[in-house]
């Protein structure tokens, strides 16, 4: 999924990322702990609302562990795995879906299960 830029659910304002301690934001940056950032429609990532919320620094909508067995996440993929069930979805992306009309999304979650196995 790595460079996607696709539309995603996201609820409500919250979720935002704080770092109070300046050390454990370079450790995450330089571990490249940051898996989803907000962008805006010209796929740059941004702070500016309402493209980014919250306000999370660097536009933070996601961060993993180091072993990335933990996803913290804001925005709600599961509320939009089927491309029907989209806020927005791009040219780029349209009709791309299999026969049941999986999402990109989708893969998020088949990720999740192949690293189990």
């Amino acid at each position: 999924m790595e460079g996607s830029s696709m539309g995603v659910w996201v609820a409500h304002g919250e979720g935002k990322f704080h770092f109070p301690d300046e050390d454990v934001y370079k450790k995450c940056t330089s571990d490249n702990l940051m898996s989803l950032k907000y962008c805006n429609d010209d796929a740059v990532e941004t702070e500016q609302y309402p493209f980014c919320p919250n306000g999370s620094r660097d536009g933070i909508a996601a961060m993993c562990s180091d072993d990335g067995r933990f996803l913290a996440m804001m925005p709600h993929p599961e509320r939009c795995f089927l491309q029907w069930q989209y806020p927005y979805i791009n040219e780029e992306l349209k009709g791309k879906g299999d026969d049941n009309n999986a999402g990109p999304w989708l893969r998020m979650f088949q990720n999740a299960r192949t690293f189990c196995e």
